[in-house]
């Protein structure tokens, strides 16, 4: 029994969203890590990181909505969200563990109170803006009729 195309098309949209994050958070860390932190502290050097990723999430997934078609379906664009959830979550561990070389556990665990809460926001809404954006999209096409 094989996906079906839209299963296969909400894996791809997932896929696609993480790594225009991931690579934006990836370069902002190696901006973020030996500049700012040494100079500002890390929790300073990440609340500062959170509003140009959240312009990120934000310019991503609208991309991400209009180029895989989700404004028609918002729950598709809740599935992209989630399952780029799990990706970016996967993706930032593994990084912490392998590259790193911390546990996860201590990874978690050590995060500053106020930056990991924004962290988290920032994480609900990354899974939240793709269907955000597809219901927004699809408030303007009165009668089924495409508005850009």
């Amino acid at each position: 029994m094989g996906m079906s195309r839209r299963g296969a098309e909400v894996l791809r949209a997932g896929v696609a969203y993480c790594a225009l994050v991931f690579s934006a958070g990836f370069a902002l860390g190696m901006v973020r890590v030996p500049f700012l932190v040494p100079r500002l502290g890390e929790r300073i050097a990440e609340l500062l990181e959170a509003p140009v990723m959240l312009v990120v999430i934000f310019l991503a997934s609208r991309h991400i909505v209009r180029r895989y078609g989700l404004a028609s379906s918002p729950s598709r664009a809740l599935m992209v969200g989630v399952f780029a959830l799990v990706l970016l979550a996967a993706a930032e561990l593994l990084f912490m563990a392998v590259l790193q070389g911390r546990p996860v556990a201590d990874y978690v665990s050590n995060r500053d109170r106020i930056s990991g809460s924004v962290y988290l926001a920032c994480l609900l809404l990354y899974a939240l803006m793709p269907w955000l954006h597809a219901r927004r999209i699809a408030g303007l096409r009165p009668n089924g009729m495409h508005v850009d």
